[in-house]
């Protein structure tokens, strides 16, 4: 098949878990055999950084700004391209491209799939602008597609708002790269970053409020003096709330326990999930947590908040559950790490769950199947 994949941004730091779930199913997909191009929107056209995706076609447009991602090319161009594929796949829900994208399918009678990746509900800023996206195209996108995707059956709810039935919607899940978790020295990532002592609290993601790193903050002030070895670092880029985490952790007297790292990728993510004792995900809002895929895929325990998607965790004895409050995150890290002898074995578990059920080889095939099916309704018409 012939397959379009479009996503606003493919950048490792601002693109968060959506840009990662099209780049790894790109690669996989073309591990199949399958054609795929990725279409998406770059600030920057310089050569050494433009996004990168193996055995998979780019094509980056120039776009205004990184915020409003809004493309700068003339519509022909990307007409042609959608005209040559056999399927288009949309992922995320809240950008012009996907919108422009949703048009020229209609134009050209091209079926399409929608994975809006946790993205449906108006959360976070801008919620009038994105009211009237919905009204314009939103909900006529989603609702009008060939087929729906959640990534986690705790997401289908979602897709209720934009009159989509539950039976509609297939559930494929993220995943990881089993090979890209092998053994690396956690050393790697305590010397660059100066954190060499004690065990570690580890929360890997953006400085969002939606990623909840207050909650994780405010909880882990409350049980620190109970586990004084303990350090807290935040590894990813800051989204504006970095100077107020730094200004909480000098006021609860914890700033010399608490880490900032900016964004870390590579080696150097995987030897700071190894690194750690504990992954922390305090999520407001999350489809499917990436991360908590690749710290079990790293043999990492992890606390996660109920927003994240993924029950399953507590239920194979893998981590913990908690509500999406500090309260309740600080109870949460207390009873884990009271039971220190108990981590490693949770870590075990989830890391075996991982790599059998998890990985994006074996999403790739579900997705594959669908677009297949998809494809060969749309020629019977």
């Amino acid at each position: 098949m012939r397959i379009l994949n479009v996503n606003a941004t493919m950048d490792p730091v601002w693109g968060g878990g959506s840009a990662e779930r099209v780049r790894c199913l790109s690669s996989a997909l073309a591990r199949l055999g399958h054609s795929v191009t990725v279409l998406t929107t770059h600030v920057d056209r310089e050569p050494s950084k433009m996004p990168h995706v193996e055995g998979v076609q780019v094509v980056a447009l120039r776009c205004l700004n990184q915020r409003f991602m809004l493309p700068l090319t003339p519509i022909g161009p990307m007409r042609d391209l959608v005209r040559a594929q056999d399927i288009v796949h949309l992922s995320g829900h809240w950008t012009v491209l996907n919108a422009l994208v949703y048009i020229l399918c209609k134009l050209e009678d091209k079926p399409y799939a929608v994975s809006p990746v946790g993205t449906l509900p108006r959360f976070g800023r801008s919620r009038q602008l994105k009211a009237i996206y919905n009204a314009v195209v939103g909900r006529a996108m989603i609702r009008n597609a060939s087929a729906k995707v959640a990534v986690t059956h705790t997401e289908i709810p979602q897709f209720a708002e934009y009159g989509v039935p539950a039976r509609g919607i297939t559930v494929i899940p993220n995943g990881v790269d089993r090979e890209a978790f092998e053994e690396v020295d956690p050393m790697l990532f305590r010397k660059k970053y100066n954190v060499l002592k004690g065990p570690l609290i580890l929360f890997m993601g953006r400085l969002n409020s939606i990623k909840g790193p207050d909650l994780l903050l405010t909880g882990f002030a409350r049980i620190a003096a109970a586990f004084p070895a303990y350090q807290l670092v935040f590894a990813g880029p800051n989204e504006g709330m970095e100077a107020d985490l730094r200004q909480s952790a000098q006021q609860a007297g914890i700033a010399d326990r608490v880490h900032f790292t900016g964004y870390v990728g590579g080696r150097e993510k995987v030897a700071a999930y190894r690194a750690a004792a504990l992954l922390a995900i305090p999520s407001r809002m999350e489809a499917m947590s990436i991360v908590v895929l690749e710290g079990g895929a790293a043999g990492t325990p992890v606390l996660i908040t109920d927003q994240c998607g993924f029950e399953i965790l507590e239920q194979i004895g893998g981590g913990k559950v908690v509500a999406a409050n500090a309260d309740a995150i600080a109870n949460g890290l207390a009873s884990m790490l009271s039971q220190p002898e108990k981590l490693t074995c949770a870590g075990r578990k989830l890391q075996e769950l991982v790599q059998r059920d998890f990985t994006w080889d074996v999403a790739a095939v579900k997705l594959a199947a669908l677009f297949q099916a998809v494809v060969l309704a749309s020629d019977a018409r």
